[in-house]
């Protein structure tokens, strides 16, 4: 034991039960669990902002690559570190009604995607998908985006099983800086 510590646990004083610091806090995510920032209508001035990202820097704006009709970006409230959306410029909100152009971008953003974490940060595997609509868990329903999420092996420890809390060990802004330096230049990835 180090010199001046206790074996008795901490106590928290005047935030509810003394719990010997088995909460952790993040009210961050308040915003995101009371729908700030949802966009009310279909497009960047009523608050979608998949629409108002691109007008953004590349650091202000999350932004890893950018294509002609797709581009690549961090997940504000990601599941893993790394883990990035692929979305079309366009405001559209389901998969049919993109065009052949912007399904093959979309594509291949996804391919850079896993190639540039992969590079990053030796990513095991990825969870790729879409959720199509509010019912199908869709947060920013109006607006398509592909999520590619990095999965390593022992990854969904007890934080997320019993806490309900996923614990990232980097800033998005350091996430964002080691995605974009690792992004493939080769298009033909």
């Amino acid at each position: 034991m180090l010199a001046g510590m206790s074996s008795e646990p901490e106590q928290q004083i005047g935030v509810g039960t003394p719990d010997a610091f088995q909460r952790l806090w993040t009210p961050h995510r308040m915003a995101y669990i009371q729908g700030e920032g949802k966009p009310t209508g279909p497009g960047a001035e009523d608050g979608c902002p998949f629409c108002s990202i691109p007008a953004k820097s590349d650091e202000d704006g999350l932004v890893i690559a950018r294509a002609e009709t797709v581009y690549a970006v961090l997940n504000l409230y990601p599941y893993n570190g790394g883990h990035l959306l692929v979305v079309p410029y366009r405001h559209v909100a389901d998969y049919t009604e993109l065009t052949g152009e912007e399904t093959a971008e979309l594509a291949t953003l996804t391919k850079q995607a896993m190639t540039a974490i992969r590079s990053a940060s030796g990513a095991h595997g990825f969870n790729i998908g879409m959720n199509q609509g509010a019912a199908a868990g869709a947060g920013i329903a109006p607006h398509l985006h592909q999520h590619v999420v990095p999965r390593w092996g022992g990854d969904a420890n007890f934080m997320p099983v019993v806490g309900h809390t996923k614990v990232l060990p980097q800033l998005l802004a350091d996430t964002r800086r080691m995605l974009a330096d690792a992004w493939p230049s080769d298009a033909g990835v």
